[in-house]
């Protein structure tokens, strides 16, 4: 069905089908789809995406997560957390960027990750700043930057 050395259609490399339980823990390279269950914790290099129908119950690490299905449990990522209209998301996240579609649920604590300036050098230990922030200053910041 695919070539030799290639991803499906979509570039997803592992996916939890509609109608599939998996429980343990993942830890996999490149893009993970979720569209059934998953009891236990997501460690990816690539992004993350959890579908409608989907339900993970446990922590993600990932370069992005998209959610549109429901997560019980905390988000780590580097890059975008992005929760659609139809996501519920129970659980704290650490993010370098976060955007809620209007109608999302996220219930829990958000710590935005600063982004260090390509022009500083680091020294010595590595180094994470947090900023933590709401929802609502997330909103608006955004508002202030559209004037």
């Amino acid at each position: 069905m695919f070539r030799k050395g290639s991803a499906g259609r979509d570039g997803v490399e592992t996916l939890i089908g509609v109608n599939s339980v998996f429980t343990g823990s993942i830890e996999a390279v490149g893009t993970v789809r979720v569209d059934g269950q998953v009891k236990g914790d997501l460690k990816v290099t690539g992004n993350v995406y959890v579908g409608e129908q989907a339900t993970v119950k446990g922590n993600i690490d990932a370069a992005n997560v998209h959610l549109s299905g429901t997560i019980e449990g905390n988000i780590t990522t580097s890059g975008i957390l992005r929760i659609k209209s139809s996501a519920k998301l129970y659980g704290d996240i650490k993010v370098n960027s976060f955007v809620a579609d209007e109608g999302a649920l996220f219930q829990g604590k958000c710590d935005m990750m600063e982004a260090a300036p390509s022009s500083e050098k680091t020294t010595g230990k590595a180094k994470r700043n947090y900023k933590k922030s709401s929802v609502l200053e997330d909103i608006y910041e955004d508002a202030k930057e559209a004037d």
